[in-house]
């Protein structure tokens, strides 16, 4: 019995490599991963991080989990095949953009070490800079900037991270930003000295 990839003969070899792409856009592409509870300051840091580096003159695309599950994953629920096939996706996705340079934000709550093995695995460890986003249930409750803590208090959302469906506190992370702990000016600055060293760019 034959099966899908049978018929299927990849070109990678005959493609521009990725250190041509590299050069002309004068950086080195990497995956910044940051899970965390909704409410967390994910979206938040990830838009910052993305402005603070286009100003600079980088070139940088964010992935964020609330956009990608209105296109691309429109059709996956929360079940935990779910968010499996939700994190395999946009690790693949975030690959891509990686190996034509660009520097990768992907914004995503990534609850389990099981699904942060997942994108750690597809990216590769050279490419990726894993960080936690830091917030208790609590607080995230407190700042529900999308009203669903609210709704779930009010039995309107199932399987919510945090309450029906578990977050773990990860086995292996690159960062650690507290936003509880820490202004946003100290995450944003706590932040973009990861990535300008796992980028390689150069500092002001």
């Amino acid at each position: 019995m034959s099966s899908n990839l049978d018929h299927i003969y990849p070109v990678f070899d005959k493609m521009l490599p990725r250190e041509a792409k590299e050069s002309l856009l004068s950086q080195r592409g990497v995956v910044v991963w940051m899970y965390g509870l909704s409410g967390s300051g994910k979206s938040t840091l990830a838009n910052l991080l993305e402005r603070r580096l286009h100003g600079d003159g980088r070139l940088v695309k964010v992935l964020d989990g609330d956009n990608i599950r209105s296109g691309l994953n429109q059709n996956l629920g929360f079940s935990d095949g779910d968010r499996f096939e939700n994190i395999r996706r946009v690790s693949e996705v975030a690959k891509l953009f990686v190996e034509s340079g660009i520097i990768t934000i992907a914004s995503f709550i990534t609850p389990t070490n099981e699904l942060r093995k997942l994108a750690r695995e597809t990216i590769g460890d050279d490419d990726l800079l894993e960080v936690y986003i830091k917030a208790s249930y609590e607080t995230c409750a407190a700042r529900d900037p999308k009203g669903l803590y609210a709704k779930v208090n009010a039995g309107e959302v199932k399987q919510f991270t945090g309450k029906d469906s578990g977050f773990e506190e990860p086995d292996r992370a690159d960062l650690i930003i507290d936003t509880e702990a820490n202004s946003e000016d100290e995450c944003l600055a706590q932040l973009l000295a990861a990535v300008t060293g796992k980028a390689r760019l150069p500092t002001s």
